[in-house]
């Protein structure tokens, strides 16, 4: 465990890096492994560029990251320490923790400049961490999450909240965000307002899976595909009511638990197959191969089911304003149906999720070529 004042250990030599090539830091936040997923697609066209990727991260999306690229170097690079409440008081919890990650926003950006000088970083792609901006070289923020959603009970914060976030995004060269700038899209209001600064770029949803086509065969395997992701304790919370009614179900049932820091072992419990974690090409087989999914609605994971076009049930980890926003948006649009943790009942929203025509968006790959083609003319 990294020590509370050891903001970054390197797990590389500086020999490592020697080619004449760019040297490009990318550093997911690590609430959640979905903040890694969705840098997956981008590290891959970086090392297609022959460019040389150090990731930066910690915890499960570290994890997560060295299990795709074991080749590649990385840094651990703690967060903000946040931890997340049991209670859906999400909003208090995070008033709170404001000063701890303020503090860390700072740290993190002292601590980046020592990196730029010491391994010759050339650019940096931070997914949603606020301090890793610099005016030494192009710094890219990737978010879709410009317009920040508040509790009834605290709207009146939502404007001070929304001008701290455009605050800290302007530190960067450029904002990238992972959806379409016209619809259909994923993020609505989250990341489409009128407001929108010229350097910020759609760059269209950014998913580890390969884009399924209209025609495309599935053959179904499992009737239910649970997976689990989210910091604790909420994953853990939603794990054991989840294994309570899927086991009580009778249905041909599969389960991935989102521990990548545990052997990638399958458990056989009745009807229930269960796994610890699953690499990229398992687990987009396993989620072809089952016919409806029960997840988070965290934003990765809806740009890895519309890449599939997969039918989902969504269930928000409480108190979580923009999973929230993002099931209303899929329920409105009549894509997936969902339901409160608090509320969940699996045969109710099984026959419910019927009426639901699930997500489906196809690739435009070009949007970000083109922003990987402005940043290497950057960097030149």
């Amino acid at each position: 465990m990294v020590n509370s004042n050891q903001i970054i250990v390197i797990w590389f030599k500086k020999q490592e890096l020697t080619s004449k090539a760019p040297h490009i830091l990318v550093c997911p936040l690590d609430w959640g492994i979905g903040h890694a997923t969705r840098c997956i697609p981008l590290i891959r066209q970086l090392t297609d560029r022959k460019v040389n990727v150090i990731m930066a991260a910690d915890n499960r999306p570290l994890m997560l990251l060295r299990q795709e690229f074991p080749e590649l170097p990385y840094i651990r690079f703690p967060g903000y320490r946040f931890t997340y409440p049991e209670s859906s008081q999400m909003a208090f919890k995070m008033a709170i923790q404001a000063p701890r990650i303020m503090n860390g926003i700072r740290q993190e950006n002292h601590k980046l400049d020592q990196i730029i000088r010491q391994y010759a970083i050339d650019a940096v792609i931070s997914d949603n961490r606020f301090g890793l901006y610099s005016k030494r070289i192009p710094a890219i923020f990737m978010t879709h999450q410009l317009f920040i959603q508040t509790p009834n009970g605290l709207r009146f914060l939502k404007p001070l909240l929304n001008r701290q976030n455009r605050h800290y995004i302007s530190k960067f060269t450029e904002c990238w965000i992972p959806d379409f700038e016209d619809e259909p899209n994923l993020s609505g209001v989250l990341s489409h307002n009128n407001t929108i600064s010229k350097n910020y770029f759609y760059i269209g949803p950014q998913t580890r899976f390969q884009f399924r086509s209209e025609t495309a065969p599935s053959t179904v395997e499992f009737e239910i595909l649970a997976i689990l992701s989210g910091p604790e304790p909420q994953r853990s919370i939603l794990e054991e009511k989840l294994l309570n009614a899927l086991t009580m179900s009778e249905k041909k049932v599969a389960m991935v638990l989102g521990k990548p820091e545990l052997p990638a072992e399958k458990v056989q419990k009745e009807n229930l197959t269960i796994y610890n974690h699953l690499d990229g090409p398992s687990l987009h087989s396993l989620i072809l191969s089952s016919a409806i999914i029960i997840s988070r609605p965290g934003y990765s994971t809806l740009m890895d089911l519309a890449a599939l076009g997969k039918k989902a049930i969504f269930i928000p980890t409480p108190g979580q304003t923009e999973q929230e926003y993002l099931a209303r948006h899929c329920l409105e649009q009549k894509l997936c149906f969902y339901m409160p943790q608090d509320q969940f009942n699996l045969a109710y929203a099984l026959n419910q999720s019927t009426d639901f025509k699930g997500l489906r968006l196809m690739p435009r790959s070009q949007l970000l070529e083109h922003r990987l083609d402005a940043l290497m003319e950057r960097i030149a």
